[in-house]
């Protein structure tokens, strides 16, 4: 880290802390005017958790039966972040009886007490706007029973954390932290006695982010599809919100919302949860389908691209494949190398996946997951499509990525189909990679290629230069198809098919009709909420690249009589009602 850019962090922390405790000796707020529906929703099974002194957070499980959550020493800063942004009230929330409430209320005057005055890391725009939400949101749930002088303190700490975030909204990072920080001033400013005056200039900011943050196909800059449903929701309360309180959303607050309901769409596999790109999670169960139907906005993408994601989708099947370059420049902090992986659900049933986010699993997991190796997709020699590099802050970032991924969706005789190429292997090996993918009319089925070429004359004398150093053997690539950990795979028939059983009894075959080498090998499953990575499995499409041209042909399907769990169709009866009326 440059020695400017260090100055830079320390004053923006500086300030925040200034700011902080300034504000800790304004007048505070003393009642609420108007209070937005609560809408978040939490988890039982982890409010419970929380009640028994279990402090899953971040990847970490911390155990302190008999101790606060204030009491436990954070083993990194995301765990302290996920602690100050207090979402885990949710989660209370939905447990809902008195032990619950009575550790929510305990919790939270803790925090006032150690943290109210302006210092400790809580004290960021997004973090504060984030807790902002959930304290207005669950301000009944908090109060019940309270004396007058701890309702005193909850609206002296609210009104002190609207006031810091009017001063230092401006400081947080552009895309969801900022609309965090935003919508947090908003919800103040709908809610609390005195702090009406935050309102005008807080949605003139909102209209300007909806503007230069959502992008004309409905996407963001990170191309994190989990990222993306959180901002919608954010924007989705805050409308309703306002037409709570009898005001109108902007024109460009709802244009935004307008343009990214149909991206979502695209991105939602036929279980209902997101595609798991460029650091996305599925996302909370039923979350996706409660926001695009709280929305009211029914229409799809047109055929083509969302957010640089295409896809198919025929009978109970639906593939999502990521389509474009990865984001560039800060945004592509958490983004991965995944150009023209893809995943397939059928039904309720993933079938083929991408690792998923290390995130919370260390730098090392991370790393590793955001590699192409990590995705369904080819990899020649071992190398990534797009190579990960670090910033001066210490922090990892996507550099050379693919300059050019044209791609077309199209009818195919019998079903639709996808093409699309990258270059994100010329520079190194002179070789441009074509993806091909056919999806047959009842979604029974998959056909795919994969093609290796030369296209110019230029890089063919950096392929031959690739194969001389290899003593003319040829460059090795993997074509990778990683499972959920839910499917039962196995190889069959001499090491030419593998047989692929779902969690319902729906059962997939994969044949290839190359000459490649094809295995089924360990892999990961990497989930956010669990301690540690799930054990999964591979299927593994292995030769060598000695031509200017190399096709690898493979195909997906299911057997015509492979059995359906009578559960899984009339769940998928029920999710085509919901999805007729989203």
């Amino acid at each position: 880290m440059t020695y400017s850019e260090n100055l830079s962090i320390r004053w923006t922390r500086l300030m925040n802390r200034f700011a902080a405790r300034r504000v800790a000796l304004s007048r505070p707020a003393t009642a609420f005017v108007s209070q937005p529906e609560p809408r978040t929703i939490g988890s039982y099974a982890k409010g419970r958790q929380l009640v028994s002194g279990n402090y899953l957070f971040a990847g970490h499980l911390l155990q302190g039966a008999g101790q606060g959550i204030w009491d436990v020493a954070p083993p990194d800063a995301n765990f302290s972040n996920e602690l100050h942004g207090f979402m885990w009230l949710d989660d209370l929330a939905a447990v809902g009886d008195a032990q619950a409430r009575k550790s929510g209320q305990d919790w939270l005057w803790q925090w006032i007490k150690l943290y109210g005055h302006g210092a400790g890391p809580g004290w960021t725009p997004e973090l504060t706007g984030r807790r902002l939400i959930r304290w207005i949101n669950h301000a009944i749930f908090l109060l019940m029973g309270q004396e007058a002088e701890r309702s005193n303190q909850f609206y002296r700490s609210l009104g002190q954390q609207t006031l810091f975030l009017e001063r230092r909204w401006r400081a947080s990072p552009p895309g969801l932290p900022r609309f965090e920080a935003l919508i947090g001033l908003i919800y103040a400013g709908l809610s609390l006695e005195g702090m009406e005056s935050q309102l005008p200039a807080a949605l003139k900011a909102l209209a300007k982010e909806c503007n230069a943050q959502i992008s004309a196909q409905g996407g963001i800059p990170t191309r994190n599809p989990e990222e993306l449903l959180e901002v919608f929701t954010l924007l989705n309360w805050t409308a309703m919100a306002l037409r709570e309180a009898g005001k109108t959303p902007s024109d460009a607050h709802w244009a935004a919302i307008e343009r990214i309901a149909p991206t979502l769409r695209t991105l939602r596999h036929a279980d209902g949860g997101l595609a798991r790109f460029h650091g996305g999670g599925r996302g909370l169960t039923g979350r996706l389908d409660h926001a695009l139907a709280e929305s009211g906005i029914k229409h799809k993408q047109p055929m083509g691209l969302s957010m640089g994601f295409a896809r198919l989708s025929a009978g109970r099947t639906s593939i999502v494949i990521d389509a474009a370059a990865p984001p560039k420049g800060k945004a592509s902090t958490g983004a991965h190398a995944s150009t023209l992986a893809f995943e397939l659900t059928s039904g309720r049933r993933p079938l083929i996946v991408s690792c998923g986010s290390g995130h919370s699993f260390g730098r090392q997991w991370q790393r590793a997951g955001r590699a192409t190796p990590s995705h369904s997709v080819l990899v020649l020699d071992g190398h990534s499509s797009s190579r990960l590099g670090t910033t001066p802050e210490n922090r990892d970032w996507l550099i050379q990525i693919p300059q050019r991924v044209p791609v077309a969706i199209n009818p195919a005789p019998d079903g639709i189909s996808f093409e699309g190429q990258h270059d994100g292997y010329r520079r190194t090996h002179g070789l441009v990679h074509r993806r091909t993918l056919e999806m047959v009319f009842d979604g029974s089925g998959v056909v795919g290629e994969e093609h290796l070429f030369i296209p110019t004359d230029q890089d063919k004398r950096m392929f031959d230069a690739a194969m001389d150093a290899r003593d003319l053997l040829g460059i090795g690539f993997d074509v990778r198809f990683h499972l959920h950990p839910d499917v039962e795979a196995s190889l069959d028939m001499g090491g030419t098919m593998v047989s692929m059983v779902l969690k319902s009894g729906e059962i997939w075959l994969f044949r290839t009709d190359s000459a490649c080498q094809l295995r089924l090998e360990p892999s990961v499953y990497l989930e956010k909420h669990r301690l540690k990575p799930r054990a999964t499995k591979q299927v593994i499409l292995s030769g060598r690249a000695m031509e200017y041209a190399t096709r690898i042909r493979w195909s997906l399907a299911k057997p015509e009589d492979s059995p359906v769990g009578i559960r899984d169709l009339v769940q998928d009866d029920l999710d085509g009602l919901t999805n007729l009326e989203n």
